[in-house]
């Protein structure tokens, strides 16, 4: 599969400004469209968990910085049926391969999805945020390990940002330092660097 990472100028993501979200850094290897949103496709519904390794590496590379000050690494989680049904939780493929490449240590399991969601496709920003209200939590003896903690999200698309906004709050309440996001690709442009990545 053929991914073509392009150059598009400085520009900023004024709705990522405008939503305020929670998060410190964000940061997108490449933009939703073309080879990018297939791979997203052949990863989450294609049964193509070798695809994740690859992703990986570019993700790693557009959050160079980001990783660099992360104490620890975690998937947005699925909740258990859906789960089943994927057999794997892509995020979960992507923050594992990370965190190898980063050296940084690896935390899937402790924040929770609480209840299944809807598809978040074709809802508006607003539509997304009440859909995914109260979706993400942590027990209480998995709440110590990271108070005061810098952890980075790994998700595979940002659309919106209102997934990602949501379990980086159950973050925060849970006491963490700071919550930075990486992502495969986002559909937002965002303020990119001459290597591809995409600052968000």
């Amino acid at each position: 599969m053929d991914l073509a990472l392009q150059s598009m100028g400085d520009v900023r993501c004024e709705d990522c400004v405008t939503r305020g979200f929670c998060w410190r850094h964000g940061r997108a290897a490449a933009l939703y469209e073309g080879g990018a949103r297939s791979m997203v496709l052949a990863l989450k519904h294609g049964d193509r968990p070798d695809l994740a390794p690859t992703m990986a590496g570019w993700m790693a590379r557009a959050a160079r910085d980001v990783l660099q000050r992360s104490d620890m690494i975690m998937p947005v989680p699925l909740h258990w049926t859906r789960l089943v049904k994927r057999r794997l939780n892509q995020s979960a493929e992507l923050s594992r391969a990370i965190a190898g490449l980063a050296d940084k240590r690896h935390v899937p399991g402790l924040l929770v999805r609480n209840r299944p969601t809807e598809s978040q496709r074709g809802r508006s920003f607003a539509e997304r945020k009440s859909n995914v209200a109260g979706a993400f939590s942590f027990s209480e003896s998995a709440a110590h390990k990271v108070a005061g903690q810098r952890v980075t999200l790994v998700d595979d698309v940002m659309t919106t940002g209102a997934t990602l906004n949501t379990a980086a709050e159950a973050l925060l309440a849970c006491g963490v330092k700071s919550v930075d996001v990486i992502v495969f690709a986002t559909v937002h442009r965002g303020d990119d660097s001459p290597d591809g990545e995409i600052r968000f």
